[in-house]
């Protein structure tokens, strides 16, 4: 497992160079905008807590299923995991595919969580 997460770290860092990350509080507003949220996780991970408002489609799933919640290539989408680093890869990956205006939540669902949460809790 571990040289598999290295490879996945490996391609990350790459995808990010090619890529534009944008902090938590950037991301909010590109939501507040109209941007398609897209949680790159598994349906088990996106289940048990997401970004309100998020579409779930994960990274095995993008390409065949992008064109349904995105069929127009200039949609703004924001891409998250929990991390950042698979985020960082879908967002390269719509990029390949066309997609013009992809940003990557940089440090994913826990850094946007902190931004929004700092004390830890919810909101009330």
């Amino acid at each position: 497992m571990t040289n598999r997460n290295g490879k996945i770290l490996d391609r990350a860092r790459e995808a990010k160079k090619r890529i534009t990350e944008v902090l938590p509080s950037e991301a909010r507003e590109q939501i507040v905008e109209g941007a398609l949220l897209l949680d790159v996780r598994d349906q088990e991970k996106f289940e048990s807590g997401h970004i309100d408002g998020a579409m779930n489609i994960s990274n095995d799933q993008l390409e065949m299923r992008i064109g349904e919640v995105a069929p127009d290539k200039q949609t703004p989408i924001v891409c998250y995991c929990a991390g950042g680093n698979r985020g960082a890869l879908a967002a390269d990956a719509l990029q390949q595919m066309g997609y013009t205006r992809v940003v990557s939540i940089q440090g994913g669902l826990r850094a946007y969580n902190a931004d929004v949460f700092p004390t830890g809790g919810e909101p009330k």
